[in-house]
């Protein structure tokens, strides 16, 4: 058995970075040793996140006061634009360390991507080449030798998932995929903000970022990646008065597939080998009540009433597989541990 891989967290005072070690303090394979949080500094995990208190971690430092010399792996969930300065030092000054980056700046294949996107220019972008994106399912090989591994954004996570392997199989067209999505308020980060205060929030469904939202060019990549040409998606996200959780509802054209029972049966062979991939049964609707704090995704296919045209519908928790539950996967791959260690847990309910 491997020995305990020493870890780093950079933002664990935020919900991915709890969710991390929700899941990672119980993986045989890691030890946490030092976490980050500069508003928090010197304070006690408990005293941020309570339900973490009898996990033994360490106090909260400053992201400057780790020594990465003796990190095996830092996990990352500081929001866009905060990692890359930092990410840079570090595998630059640590030729050893690897880095599990759950933000947003080592998502785009061609830095370039990044500014028109994120409002500034990436300024490592020496680093991409370095660098894999990190939807474990269909990028598995490049996982396992990389130094940085972005993973995905949530979004990104459920709509690729459902869509990516119909791509490659041409079951349905890249024309016209409408893509309607909605998560819970804790995708919004937990920053004090007015839109997800409880009286704002509750009781109301939202659409934001519409026609400009971020998450849309890095689907783009993949399926046009994925499709071998140039893409274009409509998307629009919504925030819905839940904690955790995520819904996708993708309208497609049909490609080569007849209908839905084709389009299911092209996703069950794809995903027939996944431990967290599951397509319900003809008719199953899933719900995001169906995958809540697991690292399961359920997808299925339903003939929409236009003809030649399917529906697409994934659930994921948007903290587990829509980000740290992903990051510990990619973790596993990278370093040789089985799959689905500390991650394995059935979805809760009710």
């Amino acid at each position: 058995m491997q020995s305990p891989k020493r870890a780093a967290l950079l933002g664990a005072s935020g919900y991915t970075g709890a969710d991390l070690l929700r899941l990672g303090v119980r993986h045989p394979g890691l030890k946490f040793v030092a976490l980050t949080a500069n508003t928090h500094a010197g304070k006690p995990m408990a005293s941020v996140y309570p339900h973490l208190g009898w996990a033994g971690l360490p106090d909260l430092v400053a992201n400057e006061d780790v020594d990465f010399s003796d990190i095996d792996v830092v996990f990352c969930g500081l929001p866009h634009g905060a990692s890359q300065k930092l990410v840079a030092e570090i595998i630059e000054q640590n030729p050893s360390v690897r880095v599990i980056d759950m933000g947003a700046d080592f998502r785009f294949r061609n830095a370039a991507d990044y500014g028109p996107v994120y409002g500034a220019d990436h300024i490592a972008p020496q680093l991409q080449d370095v660098a894999a994106y990190g939807l474990t399912e269909h990028n598995r090989e490049s996982i396992k030798e990389a130094r940085i591994i972005a993973c995905p954004g949530c979004y990104p996570t459920a709509a690729l998932l459902a869509l990516l392997p119909l791509v490659k199989a041409g079951a349905i067209s890249t024309d016209d995929m409408i893509i309607d999505a909605k998560s819970g308020v804790t995708g919004a980060g937990r920053a004090p903000k007015q839109n997800t205060l409880m009286a704002e929030a509750g009781e109301s469904v939202t659409p934001y970022g519409v026609g400009v939202h971020r998450h849309a060019p890095e689907i783009e990549q993949e399926i046009g990646l994925a499709a071998g040409v140039k893409v274009a998606v409509n998307f629009t996200p919504h925030l819905i008065p839940m904690s955790r959780g995520e819904l996708v509802t993708a309208h497609v054209k049909l490609g080569n597939a007849a209908n839905a029972d084709a389009v299911r049966d092209v996703l069950k062979s794809a995903y027939a080998d996944e431990p967290f991939i599951q397509i319900a049964e003809k008719g199953a609707i899933p719900s995001t009540g169906h995958v809540r704090g697991s690292n399961y995704c359920l997808i299925n296919v339903f003939d929409d009433r236009i003809p030649g045209r399917v529906i697409v519908i994934a659930a994921i928790d948007n903290l587990v597989k829509g980000s740290a539950g992903q990051a510990i996967q990619n973790f596993n791959v990278a370093f040789g541990f089985d799959e689905a260690t500390a991650i394995e847990a059935l979805p809760l309910f009710p």
